[in-house]
Parts: structure tokens; C-alpha cells; sequence
């Protein structure tokens, strides 16, 4: 399950640009959460602590209990929005979780086991199709990454989704039952290569001395 962390928030007052521009003028900034059956609460965030979150990695399927001047709200961020030269956060949307909903989210594919693949030991490389899988997830149990298992994969050799452990209640979006996540490739070889192996194969065979060796009668 993601881990669920804290994060201090206000209710903040007025909407549009204006009111967002004030708040980042104070240093913090401007938010949303929605859903679950309540109406949008505009919110301000501290600048330092969201700009550590968002780029500290997987800020979008982490869990947050807000804490809203007092008053607890679980809580995922849908969405946030940079600056474009300066890269500092803009406007975060927040969605309120509830118990038994389900949400749609990336979940990270982690590959493990490199050195137990042949075809990666004999220099070929991984293609990967899908580095993250979009699910449908319980809302309460938001998997932090599911497993690829190269060990064993060659040449050509495919890693569909039906080979993974999906976590409890998880389903793909994709509607492909058994889509490919991952492949091993064999080794590129180039016309530079073929041409020089060729070269190679039709040199003639030198015997003692440096002289080619006389052909057989």
C-alpha cells in the first residue's frame, strides 16, 4: 500500500486568478480538493514543503491526510500544474477519498532480476513497452509499483500482464487481457559489422611465417 503522509493546508478565500496570484505572493500556494460528494474547498499549501513532495517522486499516486485547519481529509493529488521557466509549483487539485471508492492511477513497473536473463547476458537489451500500468485501484490500497521477473527471458522472449501477481482488487485499464510489458532484443548488428565479418571470412588463412598456407590439392 502507498504510504500515506501529513500535509498542512488552509482554506483559502476567493477563486480565479487574482485570488491565486495573492496567494502565491504570501509565499504559498494555491489548491483545490473535490469529490466525494462534497463541494470543491479552495485550498493554500506551503510553497517549500509541496515543491519537496512533488519532486521528491510518485507525488500523483501518494496518499495525503490534509490537515485542514483542523480538520482531517484524506486525500490524492489528480493533477498540479508548474511554473514554465522556474519550475515551482503553479496549483495542485486534491480528490477526497472515501471508503470502498476505486481510482484510476500509473502504477510503476519495477524489473528485477537483470542478471538472471539470458538473452540480457548474451547482450541483448530490454525493451520496455509500458514503464508504469494505468488500474483501476481500491482507493484505500494504492500499490506503490507491481514486479516484472526477467529471470529466465532470451531472445525475442515477451513479458505479458498475465505473467505479473496483480495486488488485491487491481485491474488494467488496457483492455487487451494480455498485452506486452516488456521484451528482450537481441543484439543490433550493423552493416559495418556484417561487411568486416565477411571481410574476415574471406581473407585468406596464413601458415608459419606470415605466408598464406597453399591451397589443398
Amino acid at each position: 500500500m502507498a504510504e500515506i503522509k501529513k500535509l498542512a493546508a488552509a482554506v483559502r478565500s476567493g477563486t480565479g486568478k487574482g485570488a491565486a496570484r495573492s496567494v502565491r505572493r504570501e509565499g504559498r500556494i494555491p489548491g483545490v480538493v473535490y469529490g466525494g460528494g462534497e463541494a470543491p474547498t479552495p485550498l493554500s499549501l506551503d510553497k517549500k514543503e509541496l515543491t519537496k513532495l512533488i519532486y521528491a517522486g510518485h507525488f500523483l499516486t501518494t496518499i495525503f491526510e490534509l490537515d485542514i485547519d483542523g480538520k482531517p481529509e484524506r486525500v490524492i493529488p489528480r493533477d498540479y500544474q508548474l511554473d514554465v521557466v522556474k519550475d515551482f509549483p503553479l496549483h495542485v487539485d486534491f480528490l477526497r477519498l472515501k471508503a470502498g471508492s476505486r481510482l484510476r492511477v500509473d502504477v510503476p513497473v519495477h524489473f528485477v532480476n537483470h542478471d538472471a536473463a539470458p538473452g540480457l547476458k548474451r547482450g541483448g537489451s530490454l525493451n520496455i513497452v509500458f514503464h508504469a500500468i494505468e488500474m483501476w485501484v481500491p482507493a484505500d490500497n494504492i500499490p506503490d509499483a507491481i514486479t516484472a521477473d526477467l529471470a529466465g527471458l532470451d531472445f525475442n522472449d515477451s513479458l505479458q500482464i498475465s505473467a505479473f501477481t496483480l495486488p488485491p482488487n487491481c485491474k488494467p485499464t488496457n483492455p487487451d487481457k494480455n498485452f506486452t510489458v516488456a521484451s528482450i532484443a537481441p543484439p543490433v548488428i550493423t552493416a559495418e559489422e556484417i561487411a568486416a565479418a565477411a571481410a574476415a571470412a574471406a581473407a585468406p588463412v596464413k601458415g608459419k611465417g606470415g605466408k598464406a598456407a597453399p591451397a589443398k590439392k
